[in-house]
């Protein structure tokens, strides 16, 4: 198996990562209840995936 002969530099390392950075996720309003969710997820608050009801959710009291 290959070895390096000599040690990467720091700043080359940091150079291969610059595109490496957390992103935020894309938010899209849920036309049900107005909240934001993450697309192709299933609406947190009211259940609702592509205007069909994935999730039943209980009102909370």
């Amino acid at each position: 198996m290959a070895h390096p002969k000599r040690r990467q530099s720091k700043t080359r390392t940091l150079k291969r990562r610059t595109h490496d950075g957390a992103t935020m996720p894309t938010l899209a309003i849920c036309p049900n209840c107005g909240e934001f969710y993450v697309y192709h997820t299933v609406c947190g608050s009211c259940g609702y995936y592509r205007g069909k009801v994935a999730i039943v959710k209980s009102e909370a009291i």
